[in-house]
């Protein structure tokens, strides 16, 4: 029973409500998040003109990307997309980013940017530059910045009632594909410090989680 960013678009169910087969799980609704990064990004630095933002398109095909590039339209701001496959080529999108002087980034939902989150930070650290991403494991221990998305500790509870279900005898595929319902935005204060930035005090009321 995954957590995944879109189980249809990948094959593994038929529809969120009528699953199908012996799959069901949570979506994380990750395709829908990029607007909200951004104008988070923008709600932060009002003066942005330039966000850069690594994408992982093996993932979820492009699509968070598509998402970011209409958001950063509505916004007004200049968006450079960095492709990312493989760990190597984190610093060759950090090196591009350098030379366009873009002023924040965002990085998308990836397995591979979580599982190299500690790096991401780094080099964001190195470079001075503001970034949001989207589970707050890179904010809490780690030093990011700023994260928006699904809280997923509650995603994991409310699998536990699915456990249930499927053990009394629920089949899987009857099981709608439920989608996330609460999200959290986590601030580290520490951070903004070392990069010179003030968060606007109307993000830190709305903050889920502010770190001093």
């Amino acid at each position: 029973m995954p957590i995944i960013t879109d189980p249809v678009r990948l094959g593994l169910v038929a529809s969120l409500a009528r699953p199908g087969g012996n799959a069901t799980g949570f979506a994380t609704q990750n395709d829908e998040l990029p607007g909200k990064w951004m104008a988070l990004v923008k709600e932060t630095l009002p003066k942005v003109s330039r966000v850069a933002v690594l994408f992982h398109p093996t993932y979820d095909g492009g699509v968070q990307l598509k998402a970011s590039e209409a958001a950063a339209r509505s916004l007004g701001v200049r968006l450079q997309a960095l492709k990312v496959e493989r760990p190597d080529d984190l610093v060759t999108a950090f090196a591009e980013v350098r030379k366009s002087r873009a002023e924040a980034l965002v990085v998308s939902s990836s397995p591979l940017f979580y599982a190299h989150r500690t790096r991401l930070i780094e080099l964001a650290a190195n470079d001075r530059l503001p970034t949001i991403y989207h589970q707050s494991g890179f904010v809490v221990g780690a030093g990011g910045l700023m994260s928006y998305g699904p809280d997923f500790h509650d995603l994991f509870r409310r699998s536990a009632t699915y456990v249930d279900k499927i053990l009394r005898g629920a089949k899987p595929g009857d099981l709608p594909v439920e989608q996330p319902t609460k999200f959290e935005l986590v601030i580290n204060g520490r951070t903004a410090k070392v990069l010179g930035l003030t968060i606007p005090q109307s993000l830190l009321l709305r903050a889920d989680r502010v770190i001093e």
